[in-house]
């Protein structure tokens, strides 16, 4: 996974991608914001969900200027409702 992260995908994005999980390359390291506007810019069905993603690095929520390295795992977690 040289150059690239490990993303997992949860919920209503995982049914918007296909995919629970994919390797995303990079072309340098990113913050977590920068890191969902990219998956957004490469799944333009993925931009109405962007406003309520979380996206956690490593298992940790991050704030949308956190760093995001190659090898790491992102996840992008949806708000999910339940009955």
């Amino acid at each position: 996974m040289d150059k690239a992260v490990r993303l997992l995908v949860f919920a209503g994005a995982r049914d918007v991608l296909g995919t629970p999980e994919l390797v995303l390359p990079l072309a340098a390291p990113c913050t977590a914001g920068e890191l969902l506007a990219e998956v957004c810019r490469r799944y333009p069905a993925l931009s109405p969900w962007r406003a309520s993603i979380r996206v956690a690095v490593n298992g940790t929520y991050a704030r949308a200027e956190d760093p995001v390295a190659f090898g790491d795992e992102v996840a992008l977690i949806p708000p999910v409702a339940g009955g």
